[in-house]
């Protein structure tokens, strides 16, 4: 991959571009892309951050992220999408961690879909990121290609900038318990009564609500039970085992 150049984006020609990246990363028509022109053009004016980044002057990656709660600690991340993998991502998210730092800000939320394997892998184990609160229908419904016929659950992440960066996956204990076991495909319901208890996930949930709907809402539906309610019960995320299982350890 030739050299990333990021730069913070303000006018309405760099935004539009970036709202045509986004139509086509979700599957939306270009007058309906998942952030408009306009609004990027107001957070911007307002301070934000709006981030593109370009590879041979072309746009092949972009980020949102505007100030959260609490006001002068948070920024929120709303949106970032790549048309490309090869460390884009992951590119833009060291950025905005610096931006962030320059700014005296020591913690980024984002949500993202507890389902998608490779989004969890990333936030978890290559940024170290964790789940904080699980979400249900956050976003109602939601008919673009990536997000059609599922229901909008999420987690809130964060992103503790003042620990260090890079990546981390802790070891499992001998005793552990499974609350949600993939079995051919198909989540499988277990118990919760461990120290230490895996979810897994599906190998491919967006391939799922396309193919087998009814597998995928199986698959909601378990992780939802086991993710939110472990978390409201006061356990944590520590981490994201073999690629495809949530780590949670209940606090004694």
């Amino acid at each position: 991959m030739s050299a990333l150049d990021l730069r913070e984006l303000h006018t309405m020609e760099d935004l539009d571009t970036v709202s045509r990246l986004y139509a086509g990363i979700w599957g939306t028509d270009a007058g309906s892309p998942p952030v408009s022109a306009e609004v990027m053009r107001a957070l911007s004016h307002a301070g934000n951050y709006i981030t593109g980044a370009y590879e041979d002057g072309r746009l092949v990656g972009a980020s949102v992220a505007f100030y959260g709660e609490p006001i002068g600690t948070t920024l929120h991340s709303h949106i970032t999408g790549t048309a490309m993998g090869r460390g884009v991502g992951l590119a833009l998210k060291l950025h905005q961690r610096e931006w962030a730092l320059a700014r005296g800000i020591k913690r980024i939320t984002w949500t993202y879909d507890p389902l998608i394997r490779r989004n969890a892998y990333f936030n978890l184990v290559k940024l170290g990121a964790r789940p904080e609160e699980y979400l249900q229908s956050f976003y109602g419904a939601m008919d673009d290609a990536i997000n059609g016929g599922d229901e909008s659950d999420r987690v809130l992440t964060a992103w503790d900038l003042t620990a260090p960066a890079g990546p981390y996956s802790p070891d499992l204990p001998a005793d552990v318990a499974r609350a949600v076991t993939n079995d051919d495909g198909r989540p499988v319901i277990g118990p919760t009564d461990a120290a230490t208890v895996l979810i897994d996930l599906p190998d491919d949930i967006e391939s799922l609500r396309r193919t087998a709907p009814s597998a995928a809402h199986d698959w909601r539906l378990a992780v939802r039970h086991a993710l939110a309610g472990l978390l409201a019960d006061g356990a944590r995320v520590t981490g994201f085992h073999d690629r495809r299982s949530y780590v949670l350890h209940r606090m004694s």
